[in-house]
């Protein structure tokens, strides 16, 4: 996650987005950088075609710059469409404040632990 924070703050004012990837023990343990994603001020888009078939990406995250870490319609719909778990992190991208939530692919929010 602090990756995840950091990642979002470099990127900042501009969307952050990347797929989540996860181990045997189903821990997210990697953000996939997917060749061909364009971030802009109000929306991030991924070429979903660039990934490799890889069963252990499991779903996504991106950023809202304006602080909002609750799902636009445009992310419901692509959470309906791709993977299992969501992540979106707002600003100030501050985990200690939890400007962050995570969504199953019906945008439902969920339970997500941070380990350490």
């Amino acid at each position: 996650m602090q990756m995840i924070m950091a990642a979002s703050r470099d990127t900042y004012p501009n969307e952050f987005a990347a797929a989540l990837r996860v181990n045997r023990r189903h821990i997210i343990t990697e953000l996939i950088m997917i060749p061909g994603t364009i971030s802009g001020n109000r929306k991030a888009l991924m070429s979903l075609y660039n990934l490799p078939i890889d069963f252990s990406i499991i779903g996504s995250v991106h950023s809202h710059p304006s602080g909002n870490y609750h799902p636009s319609e445009a992310d419901l719909k692509f959470f309906s469409g791709f993977g299992m778990i969501h992540i979106i992190v707002g600003y100030p991208y501050d985990l200690e404040k939890g400007t962050w939530a995570a969504y199953n692919r019906s945008g439902e929010r969920i339970e997500l632990r941070v380990l350490e």
